[in-house]
């Protein structure tokens, strides 16, 4: 071979390599969104809503495994923003989690690009506002994560999918709800539930095939059931965990929740009615939407399906039967089974129980008698940059206490790689969901009355699902098992927001000495400075 046929050779192949590195890198995707307020009637009143990029709810962010997000998000409001991505892990990276706690908020009229991955993670989650009462005027958004070509899934590629955010809305504004809260009263029950935004909408398909419906539970304070007349659901992922692939007529999702379901269009070809309704609330509402035949001549008909009983043991069963796929594959190679959480002995039991407590003649909400107060420097840039006074590992106790409630700024301080149990402890008559950022965890045990450790005998620890948001129902106990494989600063909140603002959640500090990027990554160079924070460098 002639010296010009090498080199075009050597050429060739390294022209094949570098082509193959950029294909073998991770995409990179980016977005620039704008939040300004607009008015809608949602609920047939014209209200203030929020809106991203002019749509409400927000546009929805497709992704697959792995994907770089880079996101410039502009504050067009009055007030301070931020959102949150629920349910994804941001591996080694909670400077990009959106909470008060890890992050300035964008000043009005200002902007801060959030750049994060999807790791290794697929599935059904949302982003909302983390900030203020956002929540309640809108800014939430579908985010689906999608599996990489070369990891198969345990069910055949649906013939498409549908995002349904479904949640309870308030006519009252943000602010005025706000105040409501601040002045140390409930609020009054919600004014109705949407989907998608709206009283009304319609979901087409074509007969004989195959849809998979993304639900979640994007509201401030109602668990859902969810049901469609005359279809069964195949319940396939919850939050990131493929599950044993069990039928349903009817799905409780609570508030924070999400889980995928595939519906087959195997009735004759008419509409038919989505049915969302609200659980376990003092007052009962009920929205529909409709499923729409491509070949359907007929509108909807007949009676709504009826929704399950209103009983707490219903859904508490229900939840039980949610279980791992064992042998299906995840975001990664290997199955979800390959991983023996219950043959894992847990480095310390936490029990958290909520309360509902005056605190200076104000209603507040507590964990082990201790009301979170945000401070105005992030806990995180507190900790990086040394600065004392912000929080304290020592105000809050790992099992509850009998002594007066109090507001603290409060940090429960583990190692990493340390495996916790902790039990929700829920002795009040509503029904709690409580939220963890940064990780998934197993749900390994519901049961009624006061949690004790004998209870450990009635634990599920072989194929209990992993889910980033879990409910306690009323005078019960919940306990998960959690793997601290991700350093950082992370919140662990009630996602009934109410509750959430008014003081029932902490933080995290999953520690570990050595300084390594092997096991967190650096202050991102365009973080946000305020409080007294303000004058350091990144």
């Amino acid at each position: 071979m002639g010296s010009n046929s090498l080199l075009l050779l050597f050429g060739f192949v390294a022209a094949f390599l570098a082509v193959s590195l950029v294909k073998a890198e991770d995409a990179y995707k980016f977005y620039t969104w704008t939040v300004t307020y607009g008015t809608l009637s949602p609920l047939g009143t014209p209200q203030q809503v929020i809106l991203i990029n002019g749509q409400f709810p927000g546009p929805r962010l497709d992704l697959v495994t792995n994907d770089n997000v880079i996101l410039n998000l502009v504050n067009k409001l009055d007030e301070p923003f931020l959102l949150t991505w629920n349910g994804i892990k941001q591996r080694k990276n909670s400077w990009q989690d959106g909470v008060l706690g890890t992050n300035c908020p964008i000043p009005p009229n200002s902007n801060y690009t959030y750049k994060f991955q999807p790791k290794d993670q697929i599935g059904t989650y949302t982003y909302f506002p983390s900030t203020q009462l956002h929540k309640a005027a809108g800014g939430f958004g579908g985010l689906n994560v999608y599996h990489r070509s070369v990891i198969p899934i345990p069910y055949p590629n649906p013939a498409g999918d549908f995002t349904l955010l479904i949640g309870d809305w308030y006519k009252t504004s943000h602010k005025t709800l706000r105040g409501i809260l601040d002045s140390g009263k409930p609020l009054a029950s919600p004014d109705g539930l949407l989907i998608n935004g709206q009283a009304y909408t319609t979901f087409s398909g074509d007969q004989g095939k195959t849809y998979m419906f993304r639900i979640s539970n994007v509201g401030l304070s109602t668990s859902i059931n969810f049901r469609i007349q005359g279809h069964s659901l195949k319940l396939v992922e919850v939050e990131g965990s493929h599950v044993v692939q069990n039928l349903y007529d009817f799905l409780d999702v609570h508030v924070g929740q999400s889980i995928s379901v595939l519906v087959t269009l195997d009735q004759p070809p008419k509409d038919y009615y989505i049915v969302a309704s609200t659980r376990f609330s003092k007052q009962s509402f009920t929205t529909t939407a409709v499923l729409h035949y491509t070949n359907s001549h007929s509108p909807t008909s007949g009676p709504w399906p009826a929704p399950p009983p209103a009983e707490y043991h219903w859904s508490m069963q229900q939840a039980r039967t949610f279980r791992w796929n064992l042998t299906a594959n995840a975001a990664r190679p290997n199955p979800q089974g390959s991983f023996h959480y219950g043959m894992i002995t847990p480095t310390k039991t936490i029990v958290l129980a909520n309360s509902a407590p005056l605190i200076n003649g104000k209603l507040r909400y507590a964990v082990n008698k201790v009301s979170y107060v945000n401070p105005d420097t992030p806990l995180k840039l507190a900790d990086y940059f040394n600065i004392p006074g912000i929080f304290d590992v020592n105000k809050m106790q790992i099992t509850p206490s009998n002594g007066p409630a109090f507001t603290a700024t409060s940090v429960l301080q583990s190692s990493h790689h340390d495996f916790l149990e902790i039990v929700f402890q829920n002795n009040e008559n509503a029904l709690q969901s409580w939220h963890l950022d940064g990780y998934d965890f197993w749900v390994i045990g519901y049961g009624s009355g006061q949690w004790t450790p004998d209870k450990k005998s009635t634990y599920n620890l072989v194929d209990a699902l992993t889910r980033h948001t879990v409910q306690v129902y009323p005078n019960s106990w919940t306990t998960i098992l959690v793997s601290l494989d991700n350093q950082g600063m992370w919140n662990l909140r009630s996602a009934i927001w109410e509750r959430q603002y008014l003081g029932q959640q902490f933080y995290l500090r999953v520690w570990n000495a050595q300084k390594s990027l092997a096991n967190e990554y650096d202050i991102p160079s365009n973080a946000l400075l305020c409080g007294k924070a303000v004058g350091h460098h990144p």
